[in-house]
C-alpha cells in the first residue's frame, strides 16, 4: 500500500526527522515535503534525505499568501500523490495516534471500512511548564491536553483527513478534501470519522464555514487521535512566533493561541507505545553522517535563534507573559466568570 504524506514546513529542522521516522512507523511510504524560506537548515536536511530516496523535497510553489493551499494545489501534480493509494495531509507537529491493531494506518483504514476518507479529530497538547527546547522526541516530553471531547468550550474539534485514491475531488483542503463539483447525491464518497462512522452531512458537504473542518469529537476517536503538538517547549514557541505562520504570510501566534492550546485538563501518555520503534526509525536515519551533521546544524540553529530572541525586551516580555498566562483557555474562563464559578 502506498501512502504518501505531504505537509509544508519553514524552519522546522529539529523536528522534521522525528515526524518522518513516526510517519514510517505507522505506514506512511512516501513524502512530499514543500519548505519556503528557511534560513535554520531545514531545507538542506530534506535535500540529504531526498538525496536518500527517503522524501521528496520541493520549494513552496506559492506566489501568493497562502502557501499551504498553493502547495496543495501542486501536489496532485507530481506522482508520489496520483499515484498513491492514500493520502495523507498533516503538520509537523501533528502525529497521528492509532489505538488498534498494530497501531498502523492500515488497521485505522480496516476498522473504518476501508472507506474513501476518514477524518481524525485533534488532541491538542498542552506546554505544560515545560520551558527549555530539547533535542529529545516531541511525543515523549508532552502528556497533558485538553478533555478529548471538548476544546475551548466547543465539543466540535477540528480534524486532518486521509484521503483514498478514488475519493471525488475538487481539490485537497488543509482539514480535509472537498467533493468535485456536480458530484450526485448518490455519488458521495463514504466517509467516516475514527470511529468508523460516517461523518455529519453538513461536513462532507462543508455547507458553510462553521462546518468545512470540524464535528463533534465525543465518541468519534475510538480508532485514532490525532495529537497535535502546536505549542511544544516555551522556547520553540518563542521561535514559532518569530517565524510566522507557515501557511499564512503575516499571521502572528499570540498569547490567544497559546492559552486555547495549553489546557492541560487530561493525561494521555497512550502514543508512548510508538517510542521504542521510534527511536529504531530515527537511529537509523542518523546512521548516516550527512543526516546526523545536518540535523545538528538544525538543532543549533533553533538554540542560536531563542539565545538572539531572549536579548530582545519584547520577546523577553511574551516569555514572562505567557509563563503566568492563565491555564485556562478564554471561553471556560468565560464562562467560569459569568456563572461566579470557581477553578
Amino acid at each position: 500500500m502506498q501512502i504518501t504524506a505531504v505537509t509544508c514546513i519553514k524552519n522546522e529542522g529539529p523536528f522534521l526527522l522525528e515526524w518522518i521516522a513516526f510517519n514510517r512507523v505507522i505506514g506512511v511510504s512516501d513524502f512530499l515535503i514543500y519548505s519556503n524560506d528557511c534560513d535554520d537548515g531545514s531545507d538542506h536536511l530534506l535535500d540529504a534525505l531526498a538525496s536518500r530516496g527517503i522524501v521528496h523535497h520541493l520549494p513552496n510553489p506559492a506566489t501568493g499568501r497562502k502557501y499551504q493551499m498553493e502547495a496543495l494545489k501542486d501536489a496532485p501534480n507530481h506522482a508520489i500523490v496520483n499515484q498513491a493509494d492514500w493520502i495523507w495531509i498533516a503538520d509537523v507537529d501533528e502525529f497521528l495516534n492509532i489505538h488498534i491493531g498494530q497501531n498502523r494506518i492500515p488497521d485505522l483504514i480496516n476498522a473504518c471500512g476501508t472507506p474513501n476518507a476518514i477524518s481524525i479529530p485533534f488532541q491538542f497538547f498542552a506546554n505544560d511548564g515545560v520551558e527549555k527546547f530539547q533535542d529529545d522526541p516531541v511525543i515523549a516530553q508532552f502528556t497533558r491536553s485538553h478533555d478529548p471531547d471538548i476544546w475551548n468550550g466547543d465539543p466540535a474539534i477540528e480534524v486532518k483527513t486521509l484521503v483514498r485514491a478514488d475519493f471525488p475531488l475538487q481539490y485537497y483542503g488543509a482539514h480535509r478534501p472537498f467533493l468535485r463539483r456536480g458530484t450526485n447525491t448518490t455519488d458521495k464518497p463514504s466517509w467516516t470519522d475514527a470511529a468508523g462512522r460516517e461523518v455529519p452531512h453538513r461536513f462532507l458537504v462543508a455547507v458553510d464555514p462553521a462546518h468545512k473542518r470540524k464535528f463533534p469529537a465525543k465518541g468519534a476517536r475510538t480508532f485514532a487521535t490525532l495529537n497535535h503538538y502546536a505549542l511544544r517547549s516555551l522556547e520553540s514557541y518563542l521561535v514559532k512566533n518569530d517565524r510566522g505562520d507557515v501557511n499564512r504570510e503575516h499571521r502572528a501566534f499570540d498569547d490567544s493561541y497559546w492559552t486555547t492550546r495549553n489546557d492541560a485538563a487530561w493525561t494521555d501518555p497512550s502514543i508512548h507505545r510508538y517510542l521504542p520503534a521510534l527511536k529504531k526509525e530515527m537511529s537509523a536515519l542518523l546512521a548516516d553522517p550527512k543526516t546526523q551533521s545536518l540535523h545538528q546544524a538544525c538543532v543549533d540553529a533553533h538554540r542560536a535563534k531563542i539565545t538572539a530572541l531572549l536579548q530582545k525586551p519584547d520577546f523577553v516580555a511574551m516569555r514572562e507573559q505567557l509563563k503566568t498566562a492563565p491555564s485556562l483557555p478564554p471561553a471556560e474562563i468565560s464562562f467560569i466568570k459569568k456563572w461566579g464559578l470557581t477553578t
